[in-house]
């Protein structure tokens, strides 16, 4: 006999199930890159987040992160294409391309991240109690790339392999990159680059639903063609 807890589970999942379904062919015939209302903005004062061209475009000063508002259920896979701008600029800085998926809030897993009582205000260190997968592409200042498992904790765990800072893995300003994240029924969490798959995590306590974010620092990001899929 399921216990009530199980159920409200299983019914959970399956409610995701069909929203991501009705978000896939909204993507793709809204694009819901260009449309602001699908995106939920943490930032710090200074920095801002508009549509423009056809493009979300931050521009940030101490710290952003913008949720996608639909929730994610695995198996799932997350597409955009992300230009890191420097050309002098005010908020150009080659830095920090980095992304949550299947994240949620463990105070109240079933609520998006961003809902009321439990946004935070776009500092980094606010996301530490995320249970999420996490990669910052071309952090500190464009020397680091690297895969975490957020535990919930501040210890931000990280695996000698997931610490990457070959020139090849880090950022080439101003150029277009197609990003993949990837979250399989298996528990098996990727993130490709470009066609490339740069990082694979085998999940012993799989992250099954949750949310996506696009994050950053001091600097300036467009992004395009954001598409949500199911894995089949």
């Amino acid at each position: 006999m399921r216990s009530p807890a199980s159920s409200w589970l299983a019914s959970f999942a399956a409610l995701n199930f069909a929203v991501i379904t009705v978000v896939t062919s909204a993507a793709h015939a809204t694009e819901p890159t260009a449309d602001l209302g699908r995106w939920a903005v943490e930032q710090m004062p200074g920095g801002t987040v508009v549509v423009r061209d056809g493009a979300l475009v931050i521009e940030d000063v101490a710290g952003c992160t913008v949720w996608f508002r639909e929730p994610l259920v695995a198996p799932v896979e997350i597409t955009y294409t992300a230009t890191v701008v420097d050309r002098g600029g005010p908020r150009d800085r080659l830095s920090d391309l980095n992304c949550f998926w299947m994240a949620h809030d463990p105070r109240a897993p079933e609520r998006p991240p961003f809902a009321a009582g439990h946004a935070r205000s776009g500092k980094f260190s606010d996301y530490d109690s995320l249970i999420t997968y996490y990669v910052g592409y071309g952090g500190n200042t464009n020397s680091t790339t690297r895969f975490r498992r957020y535990d919930g904790t501040a210890a931000r765990p990280l695996l000698p392999e997931h610490d990457l800072s070959a020139k090849n893995v880090l950022l080439v300003a101003n150029r277009p990159y197609r990003i993949r994240l990837v979250a399989h029924a298996d528990g098996t969490a990727e993130f490709w680059r470009d066609g490339e798959r740069i990082f694979t995590y085998r999940d012993p306590d799989p992250l099954k639903r949750g949310w996506f974010a696009l994050r950053t620092v001091k600097s300036h990001i467009e992004l395009r063609d954001f598409r949500v899929a199911p894995l089949r």
